[in-house]
């Protein structure tokens, strides 16, 4: 008797959100989707539905830490993927954890603030980000909000940053790649641009959606991960990511009164009788 071959094992590292729409469960939908394995490190509980946060409490960071050190020790991990962190503490244990670990692919998703406004990051966390995160991860994903914030630590200066600029200043921190997505922004498509050292390598055009999305960026970046866990170059992995999160939002579902959420296995579903009723309006 045989035994099959497993999955790529990847280790998410985010917080819990009970909707099931961002978080540590959307990586799990979207990587179980992909064919992967995720291991899921929780960094953080949040009360949350699709309307917002609630409230929000944070992991000591020794459990954080040693949640993933059991892992690792048991399991081989093709990928990481990180999202919400929450403290300070916990930046430096993962930044520790990369350390040990430097060959494996680390997609980070800078989760600063909730798709309903709800800071998650303060300046003192976003500082131990830049120092100590950024430079040991291979592609890092914000939105253009997320990048701005992270590119200055001036507010006043944040408006006036182009995304360009924004990426000249965060590759300088040590990432090699960064893909800025531009759902945000006020252009008539979503333009999602990825940088290196080098400039732009992709910039990729996407028709913008009339619907609002709960976790969109975490299918995002964990799509990354799934894609480089299985073998992928990175710029190709981006590209098969957002293909991968666009069908996901083109398929997305509202089955609360707050946001929709985009559906990680829709390739699992029959199409509905008229064809419609699994769009947003």
């Amino acid at each position: 008797m045989t035994t099959p071959s497993s999955p790529p094992v990847v280790l998410t590292l985010a917080g819990s959100d009970p909707s099931g729409g961002a978080g540590i469960q959307a990586d799990i939908l979207t990587l179980a989707s992909l064919g992967c394995h995720p291991l899921s490190v929780i960094t953080a509980i949040t009360v949350q539905d699709t309307v917002g946060v609630n409230d929000l409490m944070v992991l000591d960071a020794d459990w954080v830490n040693d949640q993933a050190r059991f892992l690792m020790e048991d399991m081989p991990v093709a990928a990481f993927k990180i999202g919400m962190l929450g403290s300070v503490e916990n930046v430096a244990v993962v930044a520790q954890l990369l350390a040990d670990y430097p060959d494996i692919p680390v997609v980070l998703d800078p989760v600063l603030a909730s798709g309903g406004g709800h800071e998650l990051a303060d300046e003192d966390l976003i500082g131990a980000m830049r120092d100590i995160l950024i430079p040991q991860v291979s592609i890092l994903t914000p939105n253009s909000l997320e990048a701005r914030r992270l590119a200055s630590s001036d507010p006043d200066e944040d408006e006036e940053l182009t995304l360009d600029q924004c990426a000249e200043r965060i590759l300088a921190l040590g990432c090699p790649y960064l893909l800025i997505t531009g759902t945000h922004e006020n252009t008539k498509e979503v333009v999602n641009s990825l940088y290196s050292p080098d400039g732009v390598v992709r910039a990729d055009h996407w028709e913008r959606l009339p619907a609002s999305y709960h976790g969109s960026g975490c299918t995002l970046a964990s799509a990354i991960a799934g894609m480089l866990a299985t073998g992928l170059l990175l710029p190709e992995a981006v590209r098969e990511a957002q293909e991968y999160t666009y069908q996901t939002l083109l398929n997305g579902f509202r089955p609360g009164m707050g946001q929709f959420l985009p559906d990680r296995m829709f390739w699992a579903r029959g199409d509905d009788e008229d064809g419609d009723d699994a769009k947003p309006d």
